[in-house]
């Protein structure tokens, strides 16, 4: 169940309206590193989390934070956009192709949505939910959740650097600052499921030794000139998950050369492959 009392998880404010920044903006709301993203990918988390409730309700608490941050943005995007220079208006009744190049506009926003947020990237691409991770394990999905706010947090302070104005500063710095403590409940999370020694590798209920352990900790070099490849902590020490050593390996090639068979009759191929 969810509700809403009508008002914004946190203040937002345009003082100088930039329908250029709103594109941006857009970003941030429909884009791959956006709030649609995170949304959708902790709530189908939560759906499928098994296992001790916490967990669900870590995800589902956070989903629910971000369906805020989608408000907040559209927000934005809308108060940049209505309140743009006349002279921006003038340039889209009078040139439509001119004002999108010149003044920033995302033609969409206009047209589709009456000067408002849509669930687009920066250049009016719809969000199509490929890139949610939800796999049903709940470390591989914690993971993957880092990977997400620190994109998130990537993208949010290049929109900081690229705005000057004060409303749209203090809001991103909302946004940066919750990123910072999501990257860090998502990492809480993986050390309290046991950490880099019990959680990895993923999936950690599948026996190891059913895999070819000789190559579960070899890191490959693959040189044109045959020699080892720089040293790094991947490259020798003990593992992360403390369950073996890393080894540096030239591989040789153990396949055979791929051999087909012919290609099926009726199929469109040429008579040669028959």
């Amino acid at each position: 169940m969810f509700y809403t009392d009508g008002k914004l998880q946190f203040p937002v404010r345009v003082d100088s309206p930039d329908p250029q920044f709103a594109r941006a903006l857009q970003q941030a709301i429909g884009g791959v590193e956006g709030e649609i993203r995170v949304a959708m990918q902790y709530f189908f988390q939560a759906f499928g989390a098994r296992g001790n409730p916490k967990f669900r309700d870590l995800l589902m608490n956070t989903a629910a934070e971000e369906l805020g941050h989608i408000e907040m943005l559209a927000t934005a995007v809308a108060l940049n956009l209505e309140g743009a220079p006349v002279s921006v208006k003038e340039e889209v009744a009078g040139d439509p192709v001119a004002s999108a190049v010149l003044g920033g506009l995302n033609m969409k926003n206009l047209l589709s949505a009456g000067l408002s947020a849509m669930p687009v990237d920066s250049d009016g691409v719809p969000f199509d939910m490929s890139h949610i991770y939800a796999s049903g394990n709940i470390a591989a999905d914690m993971a993957a959740n880092v990977a997400a706010e620190s994109t998130g947090r990537v993208l949010a302070t290049r929109l900081f650097n690229l705005t000057n104005d004060p409303g749209m500063k203090q809001m991103l710095s909302y946004l940066i600052a919750r990123d910072t403590m999501h990257q860090n409940q998502w990492m809480a999370a993986l050390e309290e499921l046991g950490g880099p020694t019990k959680v990895f590798p993923i999936p950690n209920s599948f026996p190891q030794e059913q895999e070819l352990q000789e190559f579960s900790y070899a890191y490959l070099g693959f040189q044109q000139d045959g020699s080892e490849p720089a040293p790094g902590r991947w490259s020798q020490g003990p593992s992360i998950d403390g369950k073996g050593n890393f080894k540096t390996v030239v591989p040789q090639p153990m396949g055979q050369k791929p051999v087909l068979g012919p290609a099926k009759p009726d199929s469109g191929a040429q008579a040669e492959q028959l």
